[in-house]
């Protein structure tokens, strides 16, 4: 089984649940740290051909992370592609466990028992606390509805103030998302690199959660300790 992974987060699942069938996997594909596969581009520029010369089996993608044309391109090109959807937890593990069978796992990863595990009763703070959850700045982009890392945040007693937004990632001004008025803000590193010293300048007065993204948006074998380590960013933001 030869596999290429457009996908971070089920690249890291792959890689630790199924060694040896990763060939290719994008220059986003941080983890496990050392991979050692032939890099294919980013996530929405992936280069085609070159993902088709390493004669893959099965590329892996999601329909959130990749673009349409891409995929297009490579079942143009006889290559079988694995489309994900991964709105919510649950979805996640659905989709985690179909993928490493599409992959040639003989067995279920001891990880993804204990990420279903740690998220079958998380603990949640009372009361239920409000955010905004920026992902980008110039412009500012935040969570919007139907989103994994919303559903994430919800599950640890966070409920967004964009989760009804007709838009999944809107565009909010600045001082509408202060007006907002939220409980916190939630700063991720990823896709945009929110630190101590670039995000919560922008929020004179409200209490910023600086978070693992890695935490926070992917679906992976980060599933498992997921709710303690969010859960304590957290709650510090709100001491």
């Amino acid at each position: 089984m030869r596999v290429v992974s457009l996908v971070p987060s089920l690249t890291e699942a792959v890689a630790v649940s199924v060694p040896g069938v990763l060939v290719g996997a994008t220059d986003w594909c941080t983890h496990p740290a050392g991979l050692d596969v032939t890099r294919v581009g980013g996530t929405k520029n992936p280069k085609t051909e070159r993902i088709v010369a390493l004669a893959p089996d099965l590329v892996i993608a999601n329909e959130e992370e990749n673009r349409e044309p891409d995929l297009d391109a490579l079942r143009a090109a006889g290559v079988s592609v694995v489309l994900t959807q991964v709105r919510d937890v649950p979805q996640a593990f659905r989709e985690l466990a179909r993928v490493l069978e599409a992959c040639g796992a003989v067995s279920r990863p001891r990880w993804l028992d204990e990420a279903e595990e740690a998220w079958s009763a998380p603990p949640v703070p009372e009361p239920r606390r409000t955010a905004v959850v920026p992902i980008w700045r110039r412009p500012w982009m935040v969570l919007g509805r139907d989103t994994f890392a919303g559903d994430v945040l919800a599950r640890l007693g966070v409920d967004h103030l964009y989760a009804g937004h007709e838009e999944r990632y809107p565009r909010i001004p600045l001082d509408d998302l202060r007006a907002a008025a939220p409980d916190l803000v939630v700063l991720p590193d990823e896709p945009y690199r929110f630190t101590a010293d670039d995000g919560p300048e922008a929020f004179p007065g409200l209490p910023c959660a600086l978070v693992s993204g890695r935490h926070l948006t992917w679906y992976g074998p980060s599933l498992a300790e997921a709710p303690r380590v969010l859960g304590a960013a957290l709650r510090a933001a709100h001491r």
